[in-house]
């Protein structure tokens, strides 16, 4: 029913775990980011942003969606799953799904490119994105004092911010002691089925902690980036 094109990245992670959550079949075409796949004139013809992820819903006269948190909202109405009924709660499920698309993912991005990949270390920048992640951290932390989730229920709000707060520590962020709510929501994520098999589409990653192979993955990353 859905075709989707993905990499193993926070935002692909997003897609592929909003896919397994809302239970609908889907058939994974991996796009080789590290090779310059989404480049391509036939994926281009998907995604004129050449990022990935993207669906094509193939029960929908082949409907074409980019962008990770268009993806999700689209996915979430399509079922009426992951999201509320009524327009107050859809409207805070909205809310915080574009706090992390114009928040978390693009400072946590950029603190993963000055950090990691940049092959000239600039202090500053560094420290300007590390920061301001922790500082949106510091917010759903909050947000999630006396609540199990962000917006009640288990959202798409939930899913974004998870993709990329659980990799907090590629960003250079290794401690989030400070942040205890943040800590077990975290964690209550990670045991729920539908999410574990998500993030090992369209293959399992270590990007939760140091392997042998992180320094490979950095520079294959790098030489993405820079290229």
């Amino acid at each position: 029913m859905i075709d989707l094109y993905t990499w193993a990245t926070p935002n692909g992670w997003k897609a592929s775990c909003t896919l397994e959550e809302v239970g609908l079949p889907y058939t994974v075409h991996g796009v080789d980011i590290m090779s310059g796949a989404q480049k391509e004139p036939e994926y281009l013809a998907l995604n004129p942003n050449g990022r990935i992820p993207t669906i094509i819903d193939r029960d929908n006269d082949d409907f074409t969606v980019f962008e990770s948190g268009a993806i999700m909202w689209y996915l979430a109405e399509k079922t009426g799953k992951l999201i509320p009924a009524d327009a107050k709660g859809r409207s805070e499920v909205l809310q915080w799904l574009m706090f992390q698309v114009g928040g978390l993912g693009p400072m946590q991005g950029q603190a993963n490119v000055f950090f990691r990949y940049f092959p000239d270390k600039i202090p500053q920048a560094i420290d300007r994105y590390q920061n301001e992640t922790k500082r949106l951290l510091a917010i759903v932390d909050k947000r999630l004092e006396n609540r199990e989730y962000l917006c009640g229920d288990f959202s798409i709000a939930d899913i974004a911010h998870w993709s990329w707060a659980r990799i907090h520590w590629w960003a250079g962020i290794d401690d989030v002691e400070e942040f205890p709510n943040l800590k077990r929501w975290m964690a209550q994520i990670e045991a729920r089925p539908g999410c574990a098999k998500g993030v090992e589409v369209p293959h399992p990653t270590n990007y939760t902690g140091p392997t042998e192979d992180t320094d490979k993955l950095v520079a294959d990353i790098r030489n993405m980036v820079t290229r």
